[in-house]
């Protein structure tokens, strides 16, 4: 891929990247009449009568809300709310382009968490899904808990918990294919933010037993002050102090950190058969020839599309909320979160279609070492993971749906991906 400039980059976003278009034929008095007044009232009564009927006679089970703060913008940290608008447009083209999802993108300026929560609340009737962006921990952990207390939508911090989908996804395979239990291995994760903590949630879901977060002062270790009680969550009885300690001996290291933190004295030290998740963007701890450099039995990703197995959360979001919003789900539980990891799991061991191969200039791709997470470009996974999500909220009793015919939805669904 050629270099991108500044000014192509400028030009590109030029009147922004999003637009509102009208569904139902507007050419005449008479479709004037009933898109607006008198006729709009009928359905706003039936909408008093039965406020669910909102999901019938508007968008609201086609939209929804991409809410920011704006801080802690990827790569950028905290910026002022307009300023990272740029990005939440660009998360509801994602939707759109992924799933067929409207979504507005609303940046709310307040850093106060009772605010926030207030203001974004007070519009959730406006939306199917509210899709929580950017925002600095440890506020959005109590955000998205208070927000989803307040609301009877769906409320994701996709910060967190994409990234906890998409890695568990690869996590399972990259066990399978190594040969490993999730109980027996040793995990570090660098990084105790939003999405680290997320991701070691996960993989105590999952089953492991032995996770060391390691933060910018070293490991959280039971006796250590000066951590908040979401990350006291995963301190831990353990000699190790420092980076170098907890990787010894480990079987996966998952960075959501800083460039170039992880050294290839560190990746000897690692156990037998190795994983290894290098997030940090766009450089990551550490780069994968620099781990060829020193042991070639590691199954290694990073958050790039220039290395194999790319974590990327478009593979998770929009198929979740796809899922969610087509069952009318009132929220995303765990049980929908780890539908979805399996389901993409499930999906890297299906043949790969000619389509993705041609993307990448033929290249030739199954399961195994450099193929453990499917491709961005899958379209298959629309239906994968939004079947086996809207299933498990349906399932759990999340839904609004009842009658639901998980065979038919699937068939909808690879129907729109033709």
């Amino acid at each position: 891929m050629s270099k991108i400039t500044e000014q192509e980059v400028l030009d590109y976003h030029i009147g922004g990247k999003i637009e509102v278009n009208i569904k139902s034929q507007c050419k005449s008095s008479r479709d004037l009449s009933m898109a607006y007044t008198p006729g709009v009232a009928i359905p706003c009564l039936e909408i008093e009568r039965d406020n669910d009927l909102a999901y019938a006679y508007t968008n609201k089970s086609n939209l929804v809300a991409v809410v920011t703060n704006s801080t802690s913008i990827l790569g950028l940290g905290k910026i002022s709310p307009v300023a990272g608008k740029p990005v939440m447009e660009g998360k509801a083209v994602l939707f759109k382009k992924f799933a067929d999802i409207d979504a507005f993108d609303i940046e709310v300026d307040a850093y106060d968490i009772d605010s926030f929560v207030e203001i974004v609340s007070a519009i959730s009737p406006t939306f199917g899904g509210i899709n929580l962006e950017d925002i600095k921990a440890p506020e959005c952990f109590e955000i998205e808990a208070k927000l989803q207390d307040a609301v009877d939508i769906p409320i994701m911090h996709d910060d967190q918990h994409g990234t906890a989908i998409i890695t568990s996804a690869g996590l399972i395979n990259a066990l399978e294919i190594s040969g490993k239990n999730i109980a027996d291995i040793k995990i570090v994760v660098l990084g105790a933010g939003a999405a680290g903590t997320a991701c070691a949630k996960m993989y105590r879901a999952l089953g492991a037993k032995n996770i060391v977060m390691v933060d910018s002062k070293g490991v959280i270790y039971k006796g250590r002050e000066e951590f908040d009680a979401h990350k006291g969550r995963f301190a831990i009885d353990t000699k190790d102090r420092n980076l170098s300690d907890a990787m010894n001996g480990a079987d996966m290291f998952l960075g959501l950190s800083r460039a170039r933190l992880l050294t290839q004295d560190m990746v000897k030290s690692m156990n037998k058969n190795p994983i290894i998740f290098a997030l940090a963007n766009p450089t990551p701890e550490i780069l994968p020839e620099e781990v060829v450099e020193v042991r070639d039995d590691v199954i290694m990703g990073t958050g790039r599309s220039d290395y194999p197995n790319q974590v990327n959360n478009v593979l998770g979001f929009p198929f979740i909320f796809r899922g969610a919003l087509d069952v009318r789900a009132k929220k995303i539980t765990e049980n929908m979160k780890m539908a979805a990891a399996l389901a993409l799991a499930k999906l890297a061991k299906e043949p790969v279609p000619d389509y993705i191969k041609d993307a990448y200039n033929g290249r030739e791709f199954s399961f195994g070492k450099d193929y453990v997470i499917p491709k961005p470009f899958d379209k298959r996974a629309l239906a994968s993971v939004a079947s086996a999500v809207a299933k498990a909220a349906v399932d759990e009793g999340v839904a609004r749906v009842k009658d639901f015919d998980i065979n038919a939805y699937i068939k909808n669904l690879e129907e729109k991906i033709k």
